[in-house]
């Protein structure tokens, strides 16, 4: 609720309603909106040190965002920086796939969620590593497929709803309201289909080793 407050509705309060010219402006209003955000993810980076690829691209986000308004730049950069990130990301994890340490194993089997050691002990005692990393690239492409979808989805709403130029009250609402739309059409379903991919991971692990849900989380 709190990364929900500090990202999103805080943010998008201050550029619906506090960037008329009578108010902070249109560049005081979006500093101020994004300062949140961007506070928010350099504290969590400091507290928590996840100095990861991931929130990296968050922080970059926010800086390209407040970049496109401040330098009123053309509109198209910001539907090409939103649909960029995720984009991004979905490509990090297909190339990923042909080094020592996927993406896929650091986003959903790891140590921090899976006892990984006692899933790959009985992978190996039933004689299951082959048929489990080819479901395990199929977990893949089901990450790689939601991180397509989020920038397909971005890149259209940012089309449909930013209209106006950059650098006026108008362009502040309307990111503002990007940003709450793109939380119910946009970020809810990406973690369906992340959850859905957790299931599916899941469903693996007990159909090739027997072990139960409660058998494979983490400190259990």
């Amino acid at each position: 609720m709190v990364d929900l407050l500090v990202s999103v509705f805080i943010p998008a309060f201050i550029l619906m309603k506090l960037s008329g010219d009578d108010q902070l402006g249109a560049s005081g209003g979006l500093m101020l909106a994004l300062s949140f955000p961007l506070g928010w993810g350099i504290f969590e980076l400091i507290k928590y040190k996840k100095f990861n690829f991931i929130a990296l691209l968050g922080l970059a986000n926010v800086l390209l965002t407040g970049g496109i308004g401040l330098l009123e730049l053309d509109l198209k950069w910001l539907a090409i920086k939103e649909a960029a990130i995720p984009a991004v990301i979905g490509i990090a994890v297909l190339i990923s796939t042909f080094t020592s340490k996927p993406l896929i194993k650091a986003m959903v089997f790891n140590p921090a969620v899976m006892d990984v050691d006692k899933i790959m002990q009985r992978l190996q005692q039933n004689n299951c590593m082959a048929a489990f990393e080819k479901r395990l690239m199929t977990a893949t492409y089901m990450v790689a497929g939601s991180f397509a979808f989020s920038a397909t989805m971005n890149y259209i709403l940012a089309k449909w709803i930013v209209t106006s130029p950059t650098g006026t009250p108008e362009f502040n609402e309307q990111l503002g309201e990007l940003s709450l739309y793109s939380y119910p059409m946009i970020a809810v379903p990406s973690m369906l289909m992340m959850m859905g991919t957790f299931y599916y991971l899941w469903r693996t692990i007990r159909d090739l080793t027997g072990l139960k849900l409660e058998e494979v989380l983490a400190n259990q």
